[in-house]
């Protein structure tokens, strides 16, 4: 679940550098929560076809994360907000 999440942030920050097809396909499995198999019927295409696509998205957003750290930054930022408070 905590994957999904995070995918979920990096597909927020970097979700236009996805292909219009990827980025499509990586927001009905995490944000709409849809398995592989009903993607699969939704788009016209395989399981496997699916997978493929998820994998490829998450590894170039991963990759982008690890350049830019947007997500790290935010995370970091959030961190020194909730110290301050208490």
């Amino acid at each position: 679940m905590e994957k999904n999440i995070e995918l979920g942030y990096l597909l927020d920050y970097y979700g236009a550098f996805l292909t219009e097809h990827q980025a499509k396909i990586l927001d009905l499995y995490v944000n709409e929560d849809l398995s592989l198999a009903e993607i699969a019927e939704k788009e016209g295409i395989s399981r496997q076809g699916v997978h493929d696509s998820i994998r490829r998205a998450e590894v170039r957003l991963r990759d982008l994360e690890a350049k830019v750290k947007l997500l790290h930054r935010t995370k970091q930022t959030a961190y020194g907000v909730q110290s301050i408070k208490q």
